[in-house]
């Protein structure tokens, strides 16, 4: 049985490492997000979360933390590798479960590898 833990160690918490992904990363646009990636050179991917403030209310802000973390817990295939990863989260964003969350990180990162292709 696989073990689907999150330790804290896959999550950026510090502001130098949110700083540093959204100066040197590379930005995919989704509908109420957007994923800012950079390598690292850690050998995985860690995530760290932006809520947009005009997102009023604790709850539903935490919510949201919570639904994509569950995605990135689950399917860190979907999320490019080896990367530090900024999910920035726009006052449109009307996903409300991992599994959408999911499909729409597969579809920006197929859509960015065609794009890089041509």
């Amino acid at each position: 049985m696989k073990h689907y833990g999150l330790p804290k160690s896959c999550l950026l918490r510090k502001g130098g490492e949110f700083e540093q992904v959204y100066k040197k990363g590379k930005r995919l646009y989704g509908g109420g997000f957007t994923l800012i990636h950079t390598p690292n050179e850690l050998g995985f991917n860690r995530l760290g979360i932006s809520i947009h403030r005009r997102i009023k209310g604790a709850v539903k802000r935490n919510r949201i933390k919570r639904i994509i973390r569950e995605s990135f817990r689950l399917q860190r295939d979907a999320y490019p590798q080896d990367d530090d990863i900024v999910f920035a989260v726009k006052p449109g964003f009307s996903i409300d479960s991992p599994d959408g969350v999911t499909q729409a990180v597969s579809f920006l990162s197929q859509a960015s590898d065609m794009a890089d292709d041509k």
